[in-house]
């Protein structure tokens, strides 16, 4: 495959001499074969509950032989390197942990370092970095400070068969590695057409190319996505659901991309019960029509200029990871023209039909010349059932660690640099750098369950338990099992789904006075939070002077809003926690100096 790669000054070197090239290739060999398996098992994730980077861990005796394996299931459960721990037990003293990632021990929590050095492990092999500026080496540099030999792949020692396991590592978390180098998600275009490149007959006609395995993998490639994009024509012709039956994994946001708003009154996609619809249009079109769609719970999106890269760029603000491209030839066209298209995924059928006036999977590129056609890197081929599977990247996987100046190197280049004066703290994702602000941080907190002030139970995230109120005193069994679901939902991720689904699914089950007491059953549960984690009570505190903003662009009621129109109401509750701190603070501050 062809990657970008770091191009180190002074390459470290294996401490193998050449008298023991053997023993070197050997010991390369099972360190690349363990990095896979770390790999593989961190691609199980994918998909499952998005989005979250994807980790695996692996633990080996001195013999090489497997004591423990793990993978993180989502952001707020047991890190991979937790579980692989406690799979090996007392086996991994003085053993070798693989993993494809640094641990991203956000949060000052470090459960993935301490479970490491809390097992005695002796060795770490690193497959990379993690790709986020603020937790790149973070990890890395406590495993060392504890005495814990780690190699990073790439860095300590480099070798072709560790170069490829080192590009496994960088596959299974592209779109994470996307989202650190560029202002748009990973993005897969997806068609099935017949072997002489048609998409559907001359009618437009298109049910089925492909066969039913082919399908089936489309409906996984959706569950590993965290949205699915088609354009109005697609949804005029063919009227999809847009969902992952029959696959693994969630189910993903539809968006439809059109210009005109020319759609339909009836479709499958306006049917938001199960899963949320977004429609990206040009600002002004057909407004009445946008009245209608907000009627049904779909979300219109309007932008000045409607294109591709616009339309991506606003999708990585909303966090969005990865997106699967099920859209026509004239958007795929429009796509790619822009830059956004990374990876193409192509089902052949062994049929013909013909028709000059047949749709093509890519429309007009613009392109006059053989020479100019479009290469895809890393071309794989498979059969599914009679059908061939090809696939390829347009686009290289992102250089993971270009070089970017510290402050300190900043500051020696232009004195003026002072990275504290930022007025405005934006968060939103938990992988942000004051990503533990968000509702969706994983830290468990205790607090009373129902009617009965005494009743305390724990909750494994604010989101858990701010989601569960909405049911909570509600005399019917239903709305009993649902805070059940909700409390026993393994990430805040799923909590919200089942909160958000069943909210619009049976709204007789909300409780009355929710929209009266939401804002305080939000304030209570961070109150609890940041009162029960010291290290994140000192973050909130080192924000004084600065407005926080939750810079969901979607949400104009927690968030802030994609243009500030937002109310921005989980900004201002921990600005107002952050003035009850400082003033308590003040108080014992001057009662200190009188006594």
């Amino acid at each position: 495959m062809s990657l970008s790669f770091r191009v180190w000054s002074s390459p470290l070197i294996c401490k193998a001499t050449l008298a023991n090239g053997e023993n070197n290739r050997t010991h390369h060999a099972n360190d690349a074969a363990f990095i896979r398996r770390a790999a593989d098992l961190a691609e199980m994730s994918a998909g499952i509950t998005s989005p979250h980077p994807n980790f695996g861990c692996v633990i080996t005796t001195c013999t090489g032989k497997v004591a423990g394996e793990g993978y993180l299931y989502a952001q707020g459960t047991k890190p991979a390197e937790a579980l692989a721990v406690e799979a090996a037990g007392e086996f991994c003293r003085g053993s070798t942990a693989y993993l494809n990632m640094e641990p991203g021990d956000c949060h000052g929590d470090h459960t993935a370092v301490s479970a490491l050095v809390q097992a005695g492990i002796g060795r770490v092999v690193v497959g990379i970095r993690h790709p986020l500026d603020h937790l790149r080496g973070s990890a890395i540099r406590e495993l060392r400070s504890h005495g814990i030999e780690v190699n990073v792949l790439g860095e300590d020692f480099q070798s072709k068969v560790l170069e490829d396991a080192r590009k496994s590592c960088l596959l299974v978390n592209a779109p994470l590695i996307h989202r650190a180098c560029s202002r748009v998600p990973f993005s897969v275009l997806k068609y099935a057409m017949t072997l002489d490149g048609k998409i559907a007959a001359s009618s437009g006609h298109a049910a089925w190319i492909s066969s039913k395995l082919s399908r089936t993998r489309v409906f996984e490639l959706r569950g590993r996505s965290d949205a699915v994009i088609v354009g109005g024509n697609t949804v005029r012709q063919d009227d999809p659901r847009l969902t992952a039956r029959h696959g693994q994994g969630h189910t993903p946001t539809r968006i439809v991309m059109t210009q005109s708003l020319d759609l339909p009154e009836k479709a499958n996609l306006w049917d938001v019960s199960e899963v949320s619809t977004i429609v990206v249009t040009q600002r002004g079109a057909r407004k009445s029509f946008q009245k209608f769609l907000a009627s049904k719970g779909v979300e219109v999106v309007e932008f000045d200029m409607l294109n591709p890269r616009e339309v991506m760029e606003y999708f990585h603000l909303r966090g969005y990871l990865s997106i699967l491209w099920e859209c026509g030839g004239t958007l795929a066209a429009s796509a790619i023209s822009s830059s956004v298209i990374h990876k193409v995924v192509a089902f052949v059928a062994p049929k013909i039909i013909g028709g000059t006036k047949a749709p093509s999977p890519v429309g007009d590129l613009g392109m006059v010349e053989m020479t100019q056609a479009l290469n895809l890197i890393d071309v794989c081929y498979e059969q599914v059932g009679p059908d061939m599977l090809v696939s390829g990247f347009l686009q290289p996987v992102p250089d993971l660690l270009p070089v970017i100046p510290s402050e300190d190197a900043t500051f020696e280049i232009d004195p003026s640099f002072n990275p504290f004066e930022a007025s405005i703290i934006f968060f939103y994702k938990t992988w942000d750098l004051y990503g533990s602000f968000s509702n969706f941080s994983p830290h468990s907190i205790r607090m009373p369950y129902g009617e009965e002030k005494d009743d305390y139970m724990t909750w494994s995230s604010v989101e858990h338990y701010y989601q569960a109120n909405k049911f909570v005193g509600v005399k019917d069994p239903m709305a009993h099992d649902c805070v059940e679901k909700i409390r026993m939902a393994r990430s805040p991720e799923e909590a919200a789904r089942i909160g958000r689904s069943m909210q619009r699914q049976k709204p007789e089950l909300v409780r009355n006075d929710w929209e009266d007491v939401k804002i305080d059953v939000m304030y209570m549960a961070l109150k609890c939070k940041f009162s029960t984690y010291p290290h994140l009570k000192s973050q909130l505190l080192s924000t004084a002077g600065s407005v926080l903003v939750e810079a969901s662009p979607h949400d104009l009621f927690w968030g802030g809003g994609r243009e500030g129109e937002g109310l921005n109401y989980l900004g201002r509750l921990l600005m107002q926690l952050r003035a009850e701190y400082l003033s308590k603070s003040s108080v014992s501050a001057e009662n200190t100096s009188l006594a």
